[in-house]
Order: C-alpha cells, then sequence, then structure tokens
C-alpha cells in the first residue's frame, strides 16, 4: 500500500502486496542510520536471547569481597554491582525482562486497540461512540500517571506491569486504526464490496486490514521505546520487577547509592535503556520513510 494513493482516494484496491513490502525493505536497507540502529537491535535481542549460554556468570550470585569492582576488572569486564554480581551477566539477563516490557505491551495493545479501533471505525455510530469515548476516557490521564496507578492498584511484579502498560498504550492505538478505517471504508473499492454482497467481516479483511496495516504499524513501532522507558520506570519505583530479577529500571534503582562511588557501573543500566529506546525510535522514523507514511 502507497500512503500518496490512500490519500488521493483512488478507487482501485489498496492491499499490500509482497511488491510493496519488499520496495518498504529495499527503502529500509538504503538508509544507513535505520540499518545500523536494527543491528544494534538484533545484537541486543539476541544476546538477551542467549544469556544463559553466552553469560560469564549467574545473575544473582554475588559476594561482598568483590561488591563495586570497576569496570575493566579482569574476570568483570563491567565490574560488579553494590552485592559483587558481575554486572555483565546482570545486563545481559535484564535485557530480556527489559525487551519482553516494553515489546510484549505494545503487541498486545496492536492486537486489542487494533481491533477496537477498526471496529469502531467501520461500523460507525453507537458503536464507534461508546469505544471512541472510552478512549477518551483513558487519554484525560497522562500516560506515566495511569500506568503507575494501574501497577500501583494492582501490586508489583511482571504480570502486573505488563497489564498497566497494555491499559495505557491501548487508547493511542485505538484512535490511529481508527481515523485509518474512517478514510478508508469511504473508498469506491469498499463501496464496490459492500454492492457486491460482501460481508463486513470479508470486507475488514479483505481490504480494510491491508490498508490500514502501514500506518498502525509504524505508529506501534514507534511506541516500543515508550513502552520499555516506562517499564524501567515503573521498576525503578518498585512496581515492576522485583528483586533480584535482573532488570535494567531495578537496576537504576539498586545501584542509586553507588553513583558517587562507581558512577560508571551506576549508570551502565541507563545506557542501556538509551542505547535501546535511541534505537527504537530511529528505526521507527526510518520504517515511516520506507513506507511512506504521510
Amino acid at each position: 500500500m502507497s500512503a500518496d494513493t490512500l490519500a488521493s482516494g483512488n478507487a482501485m484496491p489498496l492491499r499490500a502486496s509482497r511488491g510493496y513490502w519488499s520496495g518498504v525493505w529495499l527503502r529500509l536497507r538504503r538508509d544507513p542510520v535505520s540499518m545500523a540502529c536494527l543491528t544494534v537491535l538484533v545484537l541486543i535481542i539476541l544476546a538477551s536471547a542467549f544469556a544463559p549460554l553466552i553469560a560469564p556468570g549467574d545473575p544473582s550470585v554475588g559476594s561482598v569481597a568483590r561488591r563495586l569492582r570497576p569496570v575493566g576488572t579482569p574476570g568483570y569486564i563491567l565490574g560488579t554491582d553494590e552485592l559483587g554480581r558481575d554486572m555483565l551477566t546482570r545486563l545481559l539477563f535484564g535485557g530480556r525482562m527489559s525487551l519482553t516490557m516494553g515489546i510484549l505491551p505494545v503487541a498486545l495493545a496492536l492486537l486489542i486497540g487494533g481491533t477496537l479501533g477498526t471496529i469502531a471505525g467501520f461500523v460507525g455510530g453507537l458503536t464507534n461512540a461508546i469505544i471512541m469515548r472510552a478512549a477518551d476516557i483513558l487519554f484525560a490521564f497522562p500516560s506515566v500517571l495511569l500506568a503507575v496507578a494501574i501497577a500501583g492498584a494492582l501490586g508489583a511484579g511482571f504480570v502486573n506491569s505488563l497489564v498497566a502498560l497494555t491499559v495505557v498504550l491501548i487508547p493511542p492505538l485505538i484512535r490511529v486504526s481508527e481515523s485509518a478505517t474512517t478514510q478508508v471504508r469511504s473508498l469506491d473499492f469498499v463501496e464496490a464490496a459492500r454492492a457486491s454482497g460482501a460481508g463486513a467481516f470479508t470486507i475488514i479483511r479483505v481490504h480494510i486490514l491491508g490498508n490500514i496495516m502501514g500506518p498502525v504499524l509504524v505508529y506501534a513501532s514507534s511506541l516500543l521505546s515508550v513502552a520499555i522507558i516506562m517499564a524501567a520506570g515503573l521498576s525503578f519505583i518498585g512496581l515492576g520487577a522485583r528483586p533480584p530479577t535482573p532488570e535494567w529500571g531495578l537496576m537504576l534503582n539498586t545501584l542509586r547509592n553507588s553513583i558517587y562511588s562507581q558512577p560508571l557501573i551506576a549508570a551502565l543500566p541507563g545506557v542501556m535503556i538509551f542505547i535501546v529506546s535511541l534505537s527504537f525510535n530511529l528505526l521507527s522514523d526510518g520504517l515511516r520513510s520506507a513506507m511512506d507514511v504521510k
């Protein structure tokens, strides 16, 4: 699908084809910044996924005798934390939790919010009003405060943080998918499908989804960095992962008292959050340009 074609209201069906996605990948490959960010993310994801195989130690085993060893210490290339645990091992294992808490809520919100937004945009009327007003209620609260309130009400833990982040991310995805669906449903080929006797499910599956998938996916990719930062924030204030689970936000919290004695060690989890968030942001920008979403 081309966004220019969608905006022009062309009566031809705008279903995404294999050739279109091949073109998107080709344009994305020509963007060095996007490819560099994609490479960084792939390496971090693979390193986190295979942490049990490549980590030099156990993330939960430490020793008071070797606490807060500096970066470059023999046997501890990134030093040790306040309990003498290897920082490289903790960062690798922490990436598994942090990335999961960032990617999974976006995926769930995309599924739920995209479905509700598509239904609201296609059906219209009272259904649209109910769904969109419910989303507006959640929009009335700042995202961070809403996530903290939900996580605080449910209690600390991975699952509760996942629920809180998913709820916060659903409203913007509802709005984007509803807007895109409203534009597509008024085009001639959708009216022709209705006139031919096609059912609502068939029209949505064949004509609507292929045309709104691009803008919705691009917007969802931009939420990945937001979700990772919010997940780290919940863990930092004690509403996310629980000790001794390695998680970048929780590691920032436990290391905050060491910032004056070993500032580099204390900053390492924050550096990882920054790198991953920046990479997702830049990759999302590159994907938006490659898909020509305007």
